[in-house]
């Protein structure tokens, strides 16, 4: 039985699969594949948005090679990305607790 964490591992793998095509011998997940994967998967972080712009201007900030898709490695850099603003939120929800 897999731990948590190599459960969780295999979580992000097969969500990005499931929005990747495959280019050149390359997975890949296109701008419009990563707006669905977003609305789907983190509805939250699109909801609390103001700038319509969000989706084009992480892929263009992710997308070293400007071919205008993302691999696994630039999605794994935003998902880190998410998570260590995430943790930041958790850190200052305890610390508001605490002063409780």
């Amino acid at each position: 039985m897999p731990s948590e964490l190599e459960a969780t591992m295999e979580s992000l793998i097969l969500v990005f699969h499931r929005y990747a095509s495959e280019e050149g011998g390359y997975y890949t997940v296109s701008r419009d594949k990563l707006k669905q994967l977003m609305k789907h998967e983190l509805p939250g972080y699109l909801q609390a948005q103001k700038d319509p712009g969000v989706i084009d201007k992480m892929v263009k900030d992710l997308d070293s090679s400007g071919c205008g898709q993302i691999n696994f490695e630039q999605f794994f850099g935003l998902i880190a990305g998410f998570s260590v603003a995430c943790e930041k939120a958790y850190q200052m929800k305890l610390r508001k607790t605490q002063k409780k």
